[in-house]
C-alpha cells in the first residue's frame, strides 16, 4: 500500500475527521462566549463525500480515522457514518472523540458499527465546576456515557483533561484515581492558543513539567514509560504500575511533538487542515464535487501533504490561529 510521506519524512497515517461544527457544550477554552457556528446542512460533507474521501485517503495509506467535531454524537446519522468509514478497506482503527453527554445512548450501536475506542473530554468531577467550564454540561451524564462505553466493550477508553492552573489543577490527583477506579486511561492536555478563547486560556496554562510533577508525586513514581504505536497521537504515555490504566501528557506548547506528527484534519466543511498552528488548507469538498477523477484528487492530497509545515507556531501567537475556533477544526 502506498504511503503519504511529507517533505520532512513523516508518514501521515492518521486522519481526524470532524463531522459537525456544532456542540452541545460551550467549553470556555474551546470557543468564544458569543460564537455560534454558521454551518448549515448544505455546507458540510455528505455521507457520500465522507465515504469517498476516506476511501481515497485509505488508498494513500491512512489506517486510522478519528470521528470528532464539534460534538460528533449530535450529527444525524452518526452510526451510519461510523459504519461507512469502518467498512472502507484499509481502515483498521475508528476511534471517537466526544464529551460523552449522549454516549449512553450511542455506545453499543457505535461499537457494533466499527467504533473500537473512545476519548472523552472531562475537565472536572465536581458538578458545579464542570457546569461552569462547559457552560451548562452535566457531569452525571458524562459518567453514564463512560460506563456505557465500558459496558459496550470499547477499548481503550481514555479521558482527556485540559489542565488549567487555578481552574482544575487541584483535581489532577482525583482524576487519576477516578481513571484507575474505572480501569480506563487518562491524559492531561496543555491549553493551546487556538482562537481567542484558547489564547485567553493561556493565562491558566500548566506546562508538561508542572503536570508531570503532580502526577509523579501522587503516584509515588509508579510510572513505566510506554513506546507509542506509529498511529498513536502525540501523548507521552506511561503505565500506572499495579493498575489497568495508563496516563499521558499532551504538551503542544511547552514541548511540541511536531517532529513525529502523523496526522491531518478534515473539517466538517471539507477543508483539509495540515497543521493546527498554520493556516494552509485545501477544500476536498470542492474537489469531490468537481469532475476530478479519484487519481486527480489523490494527487491533490499528495500535493497538500507536501506543504505540511515542519512545526506549529504556538509559541508566538499569530493572527491565523487567533481567528479560528477550536470547535471549527476538530480539536
Amino acid at each position: 500500500m502506498p504511503k503519504l510521506i511529507d517533505k520532512f519524512g513523516r508518514e501521515i497515517n492518521y486522519l481526524r475527521l470532524s463531522i459537525t461544527e456544532h456542540c452541545n457544550y460551550r467549553c470556555f477554552y474551546c470557543r468564544d462566549d458569543e460564537y455560534t457556528p454558521n454551518c448549515k446542512r448544505e455546507d458540510i460533507l455528505s455521507y457520500e463525500d465522507i465515504q469517498r474521501i476516506v476511501r481515497l485517503f485509505a488508498e494513500l495509506g491512512i489506517t486510522k480515522v478519528r470521528l470528532t467535531g464539534g460534538e460528533p454524537l449530535i450529527r444525524r446519522g452518526i452510526v451510519k457514518i461510523a459504519s461507512l468509514i469502518s467498512s472502507v478497506p484499509g481502515i483498521t482503527d475508528v476511534p471517537l472523540s466526544t464529551n460523552a453527554h449522549l454516549l449512553e445512548k450511542f455506545a453499543h450501536k457505535l461499537h457494533k458499527n466499527g467504533v473500537n475506542r473512545v476519548n472523552i473530554s472531562i475537565d472536572s468531577l465536581i458538578a458545579k465546576k464542570f457546569e461552569e467550564i462547559t457552560r451548562g454540561g452535566d457531569i452525571n451524564e458524562v459518567i453514564k456515557g463512560i460506563d456505557a462505553a465500558i459496558a459496550a466493550g470499547m477499548n481503550p477508553i481514555k479521558i482527556n483533561v485540559v489542565a488549567m492552573r487555578g481552574v482544575n489543577d487541584d483535581e489532577i490527583e482525583s482524576m487519576i484515581d477516578f481513571a484507575i477506579e474505572k480501569g480506563i486511561d487518562i491524559r492531561f492536555i496543555e491549553t493551546m492558543p487556538i482562537g481567542n478563547a484558547g489564547i485567553e486560556a493561556l493565562a491558566q496554562h500548566m506546562s508538561e513539567q508542572d503536570i508531570l510533577a503532580k502526577i509523579t508525586q501522587h503516584l509515588e513514581g509508579r510510572l513505566t514509560p510506554l513506546i507509542s504505536k506509529k498511529t498513536d497521537g502525540p501523548a507521552s504515555n506511561f503505565k500506572i504500575d499495579g493498575t489497568k490504566s495508563t496516563i499521558g501528557i499532551i504538551s503542544a506548547v511547552s514541548n511540541h511533538f511536531c517532529d513525529t506528527c502523523n496526522r491531518v484534519r478534515l473539517t466538517a466543511k471539507g477543508d483539509l487542515i495540515l497543521c493546527l498552528g498554520q493556516e494552509d488548507s485545501i477544500s476536498l469538498k470542492d474537489a469531490v464535487h468537481s469532475d476530478l477523477s479519484d487519481e486527480e484528487i489523490k494527487q491533490l492530497i499528495i500535493n497538500a501533504i507536501n506543504k505540511k509545515p515542519e512545526k506549529h507556531v504556538f509559541n508566538s501567537v499569530v493572527d491565523n490561529i487567533s481567528n479560528r475556533q477550536m470547535v471549527e477544526i476538530g480539536g
